[in-house]
């Protein structure tokens, strides 16, 4: 679906989401750094994007959008076989 295309609310979510996400991956610390934020900042912001997916699931769920997205790892066997055939003669 196009960002065009969602409702202003469904929008409003859509970048909440991306801004935090965006602070959270320009604040993480290299390996044994400290992180400069609090722990109570830290859970304020988990609480925020588990509220803004939970909401844009309520929408989705309202509008009648199946999400079957599904995160996986990159070494993780996928359900779905590629069989070769024989070239045709």
């Amino acid at each position: 679906m196009n960002f065009e295309d969602l409702s202003k609310e469904q929008k409003i979510m859509v970048t909440m989401r991306t801004v935090l996400t965006s602070i959270i991956r320009e604040l993480t610390p290299s390996p044994g750094e400290k992180y400069p934020l609090s722990e109570s900042t830290i859970q304020d912001i988990r609480m925020c994007l588990s509220l803004i997916v939970a909401r844009e699931q309520e929408l989705a769920t309202a509008a009648g959008v199946a999400n079957q997205a599904r995160p996986h790892y990159i070494d993780e066997s996928l359900s779905a076989q590629v069989v070769a055939f024989p070239p045709k003669k």
